[in-house]
């Protein structure tokens, strides 16, 4: 489980952001909320995502995969407009083949919004935009199973 670094959008300082952690990520500097982007894969799947304090979003991607490339700088625009509201874990699918086989994923991208370790919306393939962005946000709003 590794930690990754972010650039705060709003003051410029560069912060050390932990896989798995209580609460959400904030800047050391400014204090405000930053984007929660992490990779995870078979081994450190559960405690990255499926006991994750806020709701996580799941991309499972390949980097051969030309919607996945498209799709990928939407996903972190929407992580950094929502800080502090969800959690953006990458899945990369050719080296998660457990993960793969566990959520039957068919075709790339998929994502799955998860809430307290349960999976309650889904989306396969690469929406535009708009669409992407409504479809996070109805899930959000949602209540878990």
């Amino acid at each position: 489980m590794d930690s990754s670094l972010i650039k705060c959008p709003h003051c410029g300082k560069t912060n050390r952001i932990p896989a798995a952690a209580a609460g959400h990520p904030r800047c050391g500097s400014c204090r405000r909320d930053l984007p929660w982007i992490v990779a995870a894969g078979d081994a450190d799947f559960p405690v990255v995502a499926e006991q994750s304090s806020v709701p996580v979003l799941v991309d499972f991607w390949a980097a051969w995969c030309g919607p996945c490339r498209m799709v990928s700088p939407v996903l972190d625009k929407l992580a950094q407009e929502r800080a502090g509201t969800f959690k953006l874990v990458k899945v990369d699918v050719d080296t998660s083949p457990g993960l793969s086989r566990r959520f039957d994923i068919q075709a790339i991208p998929t994502l799955l919004l998860i809430k307290n370790g349960a999976v309650v919306a889904r989306q396969a393939g690469a929406p535009p935009a708009a669409a992407l962005r409504s479809w996070l946000d109805a899930a959000l709003s949602a209540s878990p199973r």
